[in-house]
C-alpha cells in the first residue's frame, strides 16, 4: 500500500415541502413563524402544524431555539469509555484518548453506529495480506456532515483527513483568524453589528429593526425640511457599515412677499413655516375691504392676501340748496334743505378710485307755496312739487289733466280738471255684478252659474247726469257637454251646450281592456267638429271588451267620462269543403279567419246518425239525443288559417273522444263555432259532411236563424258546400 487516501463525499439531501389550502383560501401560516433552528411537524391529533426544535437544540420552537449541549451528562456517557465530548452548534462529536482509536478507523464519529474507542492491546489483524493486485485505501470521512460542527454562522469544509471552519457573509471571526479547527481553537463567528445608524443631515431616524447585517433604518426630514428625492433607507452591511441614505431634506422657504401697490409691508424677514406678513395702506389711503395678513404654509407659499387700499377724497362736494345726510370715506348722500324740494339728478356722490369724488348731480328748487284750488275738487295726494287733484263727493271727473306741477319759477302750473255732477246709483243688471267702478264708469260681469251671452259690460255717466247702462245679457251657464251615453254597444251621443252659430271641436279618447285577456290593450283617439246641439258618433269599438271613453270639449277643456261594455258577438262560420264520403275515416278540410275572440271561441265537432228525419238546434249547448255525440273540441288559439281533420281517428280532443264511425251507418259532421264569455255563449253552425248516405233531410234551427226544414241539397261550387235553406210553411 502506498499510504493514500481516497475520499468519500457524503450528500444529504434537505427536501423542504411547503403546502398551500385548495381554492385559495388563506389561513395562519403557522410554519411561517418557526424559528430558523425549529422544524415545521404535524400534530399528533391532525388537527394542525406545529414548531419543534430541531435536534441538539432546546426551546418553545417559535421565539428561540437555542443550542443543547450534550456533552454535559459526560463524555462515558454520551461517547463511550475512553472519549473526549466536542460540543457544537446544534450537535456534538467524540474523540478517543491518547492511546485508543475508534472501531470505525474515523478520526472523529458519533457513537450512534455502535462505534467506540479501543486499546492497542485489544485483539485485531496483526498483518494483513493482501495480493499483488489489491490495493489498500484509507477512506476519508466527511467530518461537515456533522451539523453545526462549525457553529452558528460559519460554513464547514472538509479536507483530507480534517476539516476547517469559515465565517459566512454578514459573520466575522472572534479570537482567531480563517481558516479554524473549532477543536484546535477558540474561534467563532459572530454576527457584523453596524453599531447606531449614521445621521442624514436635515433628517431624523423614524425607525430601527435591528443593528446586525441586514438590520434597516427609516429616516424622515426634521421639522422646517420637506423630502424632495432620494432614498431614505439604510442597510447594515457586511462589512459592518450602513449604507447611507441618497435622501435629500430641502429646508422649507416662502421667498419675500409679494408686494400689494398703495401698502406698507411689516415683516421681520423669516420665511419659513408659520412666519407671517402684515399689510397697511400708505398715507392717504384706507383699507376697502380684505384680509391684510398673510401665513407661510407648509407648502413653501404665502397665504393669500386679498387687501383692497383705496385712496381717501377729501371733503365732501357742496352743491347749492343741500346737505349731506350720510356718509363714510367713499360715499355721501346729498338732500335738499328746507324751503326746496327735489328737481332731479343723483342724490350720491362717490369717492372715485383717482381720490376724486364723483360728484351728485342733485338740483333742488324752492317751493311753490299753496297748492291750487280746482272747483269741486280737492288734493288726493302731494309732495313738494306735485299735487294730484280729484272731484269730490257727488262729482265725477268730465276731463282735463289732475295733476299741478311746481315750476322752476316758484309758480304752480295749475291742473285743468273739470268736475261734474254724478249719476246716481249704479244701474242694476239681472244675474250680474260689479266688477269695478268710478264716479262715472261701471264694469259689470255675470254671477257665478251664468256666463255673457251679448253686448256690453260697461255702464256710463252721461254728461246730462243719466246712466247709459250696459247692454250686457247673462244666461244660465252648462257644462258644454251633457247627457253623454252609449246606444247600441257602439255609439255615444251627448248634448252641446253653446253659442248655436259657433263650432265646437271635441277630443274623444276610448280606452279598452278585457278580464280574460290581461295583454290586451286598445286605445285610440277621434276629434269632431260641429255646431249641432246634439252630437252621434260610432265608434269601432272590439267586441267583449270593457272600454273607458272622454269627450273634452277644446273650448273649455272640460271632460265627460262614461264607460261601456260590449257584448259577445255570434262567431263567423268557418268555410268548409263539404264532402260525401265511404270511407270511415274521412279527412275534412276547413278555412277559417282570425278573430280577436280567439281566447273565448272553440270549435265543436258533431257526429249525428242518420235515421229519416234529423233535427239539431246549433244554439243549444248539448244534444238531448244519446245517439248524437260532440266527437272533439278545438281551441281556436290552436287552429291556423288552413286546418284538416280526419273523423273517427280515435283520439282525444279537448277531452272529447273521436270515436270510430259504426260500420253501416250513415252519419252527418257538423261543424259549430261557440264563442263564450261568463254566461252568454252564441254560436253558428255549418254541415261539414256526410257519411256512407244518400239522401237525407235536416233540419237546422239556428243555421237559417229560426226553425227551418232544409233539404240538404248541395251544390258543389269550387270545392265548398252550401246548404240551402226553404222557409217552413
Amino acid at each position: 500500500m502506498d499510504g493514500r487516501k481516497t475520499a468519500v463525499t457524503v450528500v444529504f439531501l434537505l427536501c423542504v415541502f411547503t403546502g398551500k389550502p385548495a381554492g385559495g383560501q388563506s389561513v395562519l401560516d403557522v410554519c411561517a413563524s418557526c424559528h430558523l433552528n425549529a422544524t415545521c411537524d404535524d400534530k399528533a391529533d391532525g388537527s394542525g402544524k406545529v414548531c419543534n426544535c430541531k435536534y441538539g437544540f432546546v426551546g418553545n420552537g417559535r421565539t428561540f431555539c437555542q443550542d443543547k449541549d450534550e456533552c454535559q451528562i459526560g463524555a462515558s456517557k454520551i461517547c463511550g469509555q475512553h472519549t473526549t465530548c466536542h460540543n457544537t452548534h446544534g450537535s456534538y462529536y467524540c474523540t478517543c484518548l491518547a492511546g485508543y482509536s475508534p472501531s470505525n478507523s474515523m478520526a472523529i464519529f458519533i457513537p450512534n453506529d455502535g462505534t467506540h474507542c479501543r486499546g492497542a492491546s485489544e485483539d485485531r489483524p496483526s498483518s494483513v495480506t493482501l495480493s499483488r493486485s489489491c490495493q489498500v485505501f484509507a477512506l476519508d470521512v466527511d467530518e461537515c456532515r456533522v451539523s453545526g460542527v462549525c457553529g452558528e454562522g460559519a460554513r464547514c469544509r472538509n479536507l483530507d483527513g480534517s476539516f476547517d471552519c469559515s465565517c459566512q457573509v454578514g459573520y466575522r471571526v472572534h479570537d482567531g483568524v480563517e481558516p479554524f479547527h473549532p477543536a484546535r481553537d477558540n474561534a467563532s463567528c459572530k454576527v457584523v453589528d453596524c453599531g447606531q445608524p449614521v445621521p442624514v443631515e436635515d433628517a431624523v431616524l423614524q425607525a430601527l429593526n435591528g443593528t446586525t447585517f441586514g438590520g434597516e433604518a427609516w429616516f424622515v426630514c426634521d421639522d422646517g425640511f420637506v423630502w424632495r428625492r432620494g432614498d431614505n433607507r439604510s442597510v447594515c452591511g457586511a462589512d459592518g457599515l450602513w449604507t447611507r441614505p441618497t435622501m435629500v431634506c430641502e429646508e422649507i422657504s416662502c421667498g419675500p412677499p409679494v408686494t400689494l401697490p398703495n401698502t406698507n409691508l411689516r415683516w421681520d424677514g423669516s420665511s419659513s413655516p408659520g412666519s407671517a406678513a402684515q399689510y397697511e395702506c400708505v398715507d392717504g389711503f384706507y383699507q376697502e375691504r380684505g384680509t391684510n395678513i398673510s401665513t407661510c404654509s407648509l407648502s413653501g407659499e404665502w397665504g393669500e392676501v386679498s387687501v383692497q387700499c383705496k385712496a381717501e377724497c377729501g371733503p365732501f362736494p357742496v352743491l347749492a340748496h343741500s346737505e349731506v345726510l350720510w356718509h363714510n370715506r367713499s360715499v355721501a348722500v346729498h338732500g335738499c334743505v328746507d324751503g326746496y324740494y327735489r328737481w332731479g339728478g343723483s342724490d350720491v356722490s362717490e369717492c372715485g378710485s383717482s381720490g376724486v369724488w364723483q360728484e351728485a348731480t342733485l338740483t333742488c328748487k324752492a317751493e311753490c307755496g299753496p297748492f291750487p284750488v280746482l272747483a269741486h275738487s280737492e288734493v288726493l295726494w302731494h309732495n313738494r312739487s306735485v299735487a294730484v287733484h280729484g272731484c269730490v263727493e257727488g262729482y265725477y271727473r268730465w276731463g282735463g289733466s289732475d295733476v299741478s306741477e311746481c315750476l322752476g319759477s316758484g309758480r304752480w302750473r295749475e291742473a285743468t280738471l273739470t268736475c261734474k255732477a254724478e249719476c246716481g246709483p249704479i244701474p242694476i243688471l239681472a244675474h250680474s255684478e260689479v266688477l269695478w267702478h268710478n264716479r262715472s264708469v261701471v264694469v259689470h260681469r255675470c254671477v257665478e252659474g251664468y256666463h255673457s251671452w251679448r253686448g256690453s259690460n260697461v255702464s256710463e255717466c252721461g254728461s246730462s247726469g243719466q246712466w247709459v247702462e250696459a247692454t250686457l245679457k247673462c244666461i244660465e251657464t252648462k257644462p258644454p257637454i251633457t247627457h253623454l251615453s252609449v246606444f247600441n254597444e257602439n255609439c255615444l251621443r251627448w248634448n252641446a251646450e253653446k253659442y248655436e252659430e259657433d263650432t265646437e271641436t271635441y277630443k274623444v279618447i276610448y280606452t279598452g281592456s278585457r278580464d280574460y285577456q290581461r295583454s290586451f290593450h286598445d286605445k285610440r283617439k277621434r276629434y269632431v267638429s260641429s255646431r249641432a246641439g246634439q252630437l252621434e258618433l260610432c265608434l269601432d269599438l272590439l267586441p267583449v271588451t270593457n272600454y273607458s271613453v272622454s269627450v273634452t270639449a277644446a273650448s273649455t277643456g272640460f271632460t265627460a267620462s262614461v264607460a261601456a261594455s260590449t257584448g259577445l258577438p255570434e262567431p263567423p262560420p268557418p268555410v268548409v269543403h263539404y264532402g260525401e264520403f265511404e270511407n270511415p275515416l274521412p279527412t275534412l278540410r276547413l278555412r277559417r279567419s282570425s278573430s280577436t275572440l280567439d281566447p273565448l271561441s272553440v270549435y265543436q265537432v258533431f257526429v249525428i246518425p242518420v235515421e229519416g228525419i234529423v233535427a239539431f238546434d246549433c244554439s243549444s249547448p248539448a244534444t238531448s239525443d244519446p245517439s248524437e255525440y260532440v266527437a272533439a273540441q278545438l281551441d281556436l288559439r290552436h287552429v291556423g288559417t288552413e286546418m284538416n281533420f280526419t273523423v273517427g281517428d280515435g283520439r282525444l280532443y279537448g277531452g272529447f273522444h273521436n270515436a270510430p264511425l259504426e260500420s253501416g251507418t250513415s252519419y252527418y259532421i257538423i261543424l259549430r263555432a261557440v264563442c263564450q264569455w261568463k254566461t252568454e255563449m252564441k254560436s253558428s253552425c255549418v254541415l261539414w259532411a256526410k257519411v256512407r248516405g244518400t239522401s237525407y233531410i235536416l233540419r237546422v234551427s239556428s243555421l237559417c236563424g229560426a226553425v227551418f226544414v232544409a233539404l240538404a241539397t248541395l251544390s258543389v261550387l269550387g270545392g265548398y258546400g252550401f246548404i240551402w235553406c226553404f222557409k217552413k210553411t
